[in-house]
């Protein structure tokens, strides 16, 4: 049987499902010309081929880990292993941007003596994190320092966020096998930011039978700061946000400060979140440093 083609070059997605719907083994990619092969026609092979495929249904599982960074477009482990959950009663999926936040997530849910997951989205493209704008090699390198096994989760442009998180997590309570208690992130005190996550996420977290939590919903910033501390990680500005997010002044921090309590302090005399809340800045947790303690 003949390729199915369609013509949109942005939405791979449709040129997918109408191969899929036509019975066809494969579509055309409309911007490279070649022949892509679908999930259907992968899923009879038994096994992943190793390859990257786009449309692979076994989450790249034969890709070598050390190349999955660059090539894997459907969610897939790129550290660590689930064996380490096999005989445990449930799991914590934490959304890790691999900043502060996330982090003093981190340290929460471990004095909870919680199995815990990261699952990080990035750029498929151009294989960076949205607003840390670090690359995802810089993720794994955390999950490395913290022991921790870690789900990628590639974003296309023409593939809504919720849907791409749902798949995620559906391969993980699904295919894997593996009951998920609480879908975690490092939310301080945004009512807007936990009412989207919410809205976005609300059904597929009712569906796979867990429960949205936010370990630091709330907190004061005191103590957030004082946790930060005691862990030893510094946590050094990797990207700014933009003016509006100063009131129009000048920005106060640069990239590569480390978040500390004279930022807070200066940021909360220029107007700004002293946690940088509302898009002042972004950071990245260096883990790996000496001295760094997750606990």
């Amino acid at each position: 049987m003949t390729s199915f083609e369609i013509s949109d070059i942005e939405d791979f997605t449709s040129c997918h499902l109408a191969a899929l719907n036509a019975g066809s083994p494969t579509y055309t990619d409309p911007s490279t010309g070649y022949k892509v092969m679908t999930s259907d026609t992968l899923l009879k092979r038994g096994r992943c081929c190793g390859c990257g495929c786009r449309h692979c249904p076994f989450a790249h599982s034969n890709v070598e880990m050390s190349k999955r960074p660059e090539i894997i477009s459907n969610p897939a482990l790129l550290h660590g292993s689930f064996d380490e959950y096999k005989d445990s009663e449930g799991i914590d999926v934490l959304f890790w941007s691999g900043g502060k936040d996330s982090y003093l997530a981190l340290r929460s849910l471990t004095l909870e003596n919680s199995s815990i997951l990261l699952l990080t989205t990035f750029d498929a493209s151009s294989r960076t994190v949205a607003h840390q704008e670090v690359p995802i090699t810089s993720i794994i390198r955390q999950a490395e320092a913290l022991r921790l096994p870690l789900l990628g989760v590639p974003l296309h442009s023409h593939i809504r966020y919720e849907v791409r998180v749902s798949e995620a997590l559906r391969y993980v309570n699904e295919h894997l096998n593996l009951k998920v208690k609480r879908v975690c992130n490092g939310d301080l005190h945004l009512e807007s930011v936990k009412k989207w996550r919410e809205d976005m996420l609300g059904s597929i977290v009712t569906e796979i039978g867990a429960k949205a939590y936010s370990p630091l919903f709330k907190k004061d910033y005191k103590e957030l700061l004082a946790d930060l501390v005691a862990s030893g990680t510094p946590c050094t500005v990797c990207a700014l946000g933009d003016e509006q997010c100063w009131g129009g002044r000048d920005a106060c921090v640069k990239v590569g400060d480390v978040f500390d309590e004279n930022i807070v302090k200066i940021l909360e005399e220029n107007g700004a979140d002293g946690f940088g809340e509302n898009g002042e800045f972004h950071t990245l947790a260096e883990v790996w440093k000496e001295g760094a303690n997750r606990y």
